[in-house]
């Protein structure tokens, strides 16, 4: 098929053409002269064509043609007889849209459904090109911003675009826009368009709405599984434990996860199961969490009619839900006794039975439990099963506390404050020696969860690139010595209890102001409304500089 060849004739402008202008398809047997005889014909009849395009196939010629309406009482009837008189004619009909007026409508749909704005200029400066996004972002309508110079949009000082037509470099940079919504945040990068012999011929500018850009940073590093090789740690006893949860991964054997809170059992059930292969889901419940009368219906489901209140039809269990995958029975210490010989018998013989139900339901999913109690010790106090103890005993992982493995604190504090940065879209932050010999020396009790809350917290705090003392705040220290920290007053002696609980509320505002990006934020981080934070924020006169408010000043709070 050959491209289609664009001859325009006479073209005048006209923004009404399309509602006043008539447009045919005439379709001829391929010869040289078609264009020149359709063209003498129109001159001939003292009629004007507006665009004309020709597309050659098989042997055919295609013709597109587009002529100007000049009376309201126009013959059409008259001119398909003269189009008649032209050799070769095979078929002529009217159109309602020419194939370029299809290609152009086409191409706004695909430039308007992009979720980037894009912004494109002449040489001169001259705006050309804008679409959906790219308006919305700058404040502005497709009408009022086409032919405008690029200098008049805002942000009119620091004008990304602006500067890549002076200098014809790439630039790319982060930019806040105050439009008659509010303000928006974009990231912008413009480049230099040169033609095909080398000359400059304007630029463009693609932008990306910043909350779009957090949103792709966070799931490119979340990851999707987690992994053995996601486990941070230089210590022998930790590589030592993922060698063995590597090798006994593939397997179906039961395994028991041991260790004090916070020191990441469920990650490693979760990397057990990956490193598995195994194609059904990994469902982890909290047995703790499960209310007694709920546990046996949510492990092992129902039938119709068990009991008051259940649904029709029935609802399958978790073991059922696991099928081909992975159960974690997290703190199974807490399992009561009667599930407890549930789950027994679906460890021995991978059966399970709806309350209420006959059928037993074969179920292959694997298990593996965690606890942070001395199961031997419960059993011997008559409080948990000794066949389902050694049932789960077969094969044991020990997972170690933090304080036993101190040197890996620098790892994970690096870790963490990468992860809170890219979160917080803050520049990269490092520790301090001081602040690092701090860490050491504390007992942490929380293990590896209570540190990485503890550096979330430093990120948030810390102004600076890097983190000092004053940011880290522990659970041995109290709490007036953390930096920004939130308390209650500590003198009330005097003191109306409304002026303490306003002195209270204030400071629980500013750490949610200093916390997070945004008011908005701030906002559905404390479950009120935008307007009744910012009622607040007025009633206590809250302003950037003052009552430890130090949020950037790019955001007005009114």
């Amino acid at each position: 098929m050959k491209a289609p060849i664009r001859i325009r004739e006479n073209l005048q402008p006209n923004s009404n053409k399309n509602a006043s202008n008539l447009k045919f398809k005439l379709l001829f047997e391929d010869r040289i002269g078609i264009v020149f005889d359709i063209a003498k014909l129109m001159t001939d009849q003292g009629l004007n064509i507006i665009s004309m395009e020709v597309e050659q196939k098989d042997g055919f010629a295609k013709i597109s043609v587009e002529i100007e309406k000049t009376t309201q009482n126009f013959d059409k009837r008259a001119l398909f007889s003269l189009f008649s008189t032209l050799p070769k004619l095979e078929s002529h009909s009217e159109l309602r849209r020419l194939p370029q007026e299809k290609r152009d409508k086409w191409f706004r749909t695909l430039f308007d459904g992009m979720s980037e704005g894009v912004l494109s200029v002449d040489s001169t400066g001259i705006i050309n090109t804008a679409n959906k996004v790219a308006c919305r972002l700058l404040g502005m309508v497709h009408e009022n911003i086409i032919g405008v110079h690029v200098k008049e949009t805002s942000p009119k000082e620091n004008n990304i675009l602006m500067e890549c037509l002076e200098k014809r470099v790439p630039v790319s940079r982060r930019k806040s826009v105050v439009t008659s919504t509010g303000r928006v945040e974009f990231y912008g990068s413009a480049k230099p368009i040169n033609d095909s012999q080398g000359n400059f011929v304007g630029a463009v500018l693609l932008m990306k709405d910043l909350r779009e850009v957090k949103a792709m940073v966070d799931a490119v590093s979340t990851p999707l599984e987690f992994t053995f090789d996601d486990f941070i740690g230089q210590r022998p006893s930790i590589k030592n434990l993922i060698a063995f949860a590597r090798k006994i991964a593939g397997t179906d054997t039961t395994v028991s996860i041991t260790g004090e809170s916070g020191t990441g059992k469920e990650l490693f059930a979760k990397a057990i199961h990956f490193e598995s292969g195994r194609t059904g889901p990994f469902i982890p419940i909290n047995c703790a969490a499960l209310p007694e009368p709920l546990i046996e219906s949510e492990l092992f489901g129902y039938v119709d009619g068990a009991f008051t209140g259940a649904k029709k039809k029935g609802k399958p269990g978790l073991f059922e839900a696991a099928h081909n995958g992975t159960i974690f029975l997290d703190e199974i210490g807490d399992m009561p006794p009667g599930p407890q010989a549930k789950i027994l018998r679906v460890l021995q013989e991978g059966l399970v039975r709806r309350i209420g139900g006959f059928e037993e339901i074969p179920v292959n999913a694997r298990v593996i439990t965690a606890t942070n109690k001395n199961l031997k010790e419960m059993v011997d106090n008559g409080e948990f099963r000794e066949d389902l103890f050694y049932r789960i005993n077969v094969l044991t992982i020990q997972i170690p506390p933090l304080r036993e493995r101190l040197t890996d604190i620098p790892l994970l504090v690096d870790n963490f404050l990468q992860q809170f940065n890219l979160k917080l879209d803050k520049k990269a932050q490092t520790i301090s020696p001081d602040a690092l010999q701090k860490l050491y020396s504390h007992c942490w009790s929380g293990n590896v969860r209570e540190l990485q809350n503890v550096i979330e917290r430093a990120a948030l705090l810390s102004d600076s690139s890097e983190i000092g003392t004053s940011a880290i705040c522990l659970s041995s220290e109290p709490q007036k010595k953390c930096k920004r920290g939130c308390s209650a007053p500590a003198e009330i002696e005097g003191k109306p209890l409304k002026d303490l609980i306003a002195k209270y509320e204030s400071a629980i505002l500013i750490e949610a102001l200093n916390s997070t990006p945004s008011i908005r934020k701030a906002a559905k981080k404390l479950n009120i409304s935008h307007t009744a934070l910012l009622k607040k924020i007025e009633k206590y006169q809250i302003q950037c500089g003052n009552k430890s408010y130090r949020r950037n000043e790019i955001e007005p709070l009114t």
